[in-house]
């Protein structure tokens, strides 16, 4: 039970999955980082003049934060939502599938069969459709 589970670690999809965890989550910083700095503000200027509030709605009296409907934090993570997706799409999705395909295209492909077995299966296609010489059917054997 150990050896398998020693292959399984020394197999290296773990490796590859641990790749990608840390790479995914130093990405989706990145991306936080850029829809904080550029995103951010720009709705925020969209919500009005007041500071702070940004984009969004407020549900009573005014200064209480806790009743502000912030539209403008949902439409950041939309799109940092959709940039990430994106991102990942483009960058691993498109170029693996383009690898598994030609991969699979290489493997699948069925060898070229020569011209002699080509031309020998038919003849012995030719041969089992005519009926032989000599030999008598079933229903021939009538006393």
């Amino acid at each position: 039970m150990l050896k398998g589970f020693k292959d399984f670690l020394l197999r290296g999809n773990v490796v590859d999955l641990a790749v990608a965890v840390v790479i995914g989550t130093a990405f989706v910083a990145l991306v936080t980082a850029f829809t904080e700095a550029f995103i951010n503000p720009l709705l925020a200027r969209l919500g009005g003049t007041s500071v702070g509030a940004g984009l969004g709605i407020q549900l009573g009296e005014q200064g209480n934060e806790s009743t502000f409907v912030d539209i403008g934090m949902f439409l950041t993570a939309v799109v940092t939502f959709i940039i990430t997706a994106a991102v990942v799409y483009f960058a691993v999705v498109v170029p693996m599938t383009r690898l598994a395909a030609r991969m699979w295209a290489t493997e699948d492909a069925p060898a070229e069969v020569p011209p002699d077995v080509v031309l020998l299966t038919e003849i012995r296609d030719l041969l089992a459709g005519r009926p032989a010489a000599g030999v008598t059917s079933a229903d021939d054997n009538t006393p």
